[in-house]
């Protein structure tokens, strides 16, 4: 009895058994395994390697996620502060998509607060840029806290307008950046955070590729012409 759902199986005579599987539209299924890992098997009905790839990828990315604390996937490439291991963290696709929508908010020349209490946002930089009114708010939530100890103004002349809405970030002396204080919060997990995070977006180019070509199959035509040939030589 045939089953649409199955892969169609043919065989030759003389010839190894072989498996053919409908790849639907390969640049789409590709697209979405990229969106969501295993999202592109599963619009193949390739649904025991979709549920693999997902558990598997998105269970790695969130758990080095959980390690840094939320802080260990952002996008940034500013002077100073080019984290370019977010080039293999975006290879898991929607999962680390949060990290460009935080670099947006805080970035630029009239920067928001960050969502999600900075989870995937770039870590504040000496001098940087910040609403007013959500600094403040740092500063009351962590008294003491040297990284939230200071901000003067954005403009040092009083009747610039921008006195009353952003500020500059500059943590006490001798106290580092944000990010230094984000690795000494978390040590050593923070790496291993980022590490975890980027394993899972190159992993996931991997089945981005699965989902495109197909599983890879032996080269049974060459197998057979080297057979032919060394049963040739053998005869002569």
């Amino acid at each position: 009895m045939n089953d649409a759902s199955q892969p169609n199986r043919e065989r030759s005579p003389g010839k190894p058994e072989t498996i053919s599987i409908d790849l639907r539209d390969p640049w789409l299924a590709a697209f979405l395994a990229w969106l969501v890992p295993g999202l592109g098997h599963m619009y193949q009905r390739r649904w025991g390697k979709g549920g693999l790839f997902m558990t598997c990828i998105m269970g790695t990315f969130f758990y080095g996620l959980w390690l840094g604390g939320g802080r260990v996937v952002y996008a940034s490439f500013r002077e100073g502060d080019a984290h370019y291991a977010y080039l293999c963290q975006v290879g898991a696709g929607l999962p680390a998509l949060p990290a460009v929508v935080q670099a947006m908010r805080v970035g630029g020349p009239n920067p928001k607060a960050p969502l999600f209490d900075g989870v995937m946002a770039p870590p504040m930089m000496r001098g940087q840029v910040v609403p007013r009114d959500w600094a403040e708010s740092q500063a009351a939530q962590n008294p003491g806290d040297p990284q939230f100890a200071r901000f003067i103004p954005y403009n040092s002349d009083e009747r610039d307008p921008l006195n009353r809405v952003y500020v500059r970030y500059l943590p006490v002396q001798d106290s580092t950046d944000q990010l230094g204080q984000l690795h000494y919060k978390y040590g050593a997990y923070f790496d291993l955070g980022t590490v975890f995070t980027m394993i899972a977006g190159l992993l996931n180019i991997l089945v981005i590729w699965d989902a495109f070509a197909g599983p890879a199959t032996p080269a049974v035509e060459v197998e057979e012409e080297v057979e032919e040939e060394s049963k040739e030589r053998k005869k002569d």
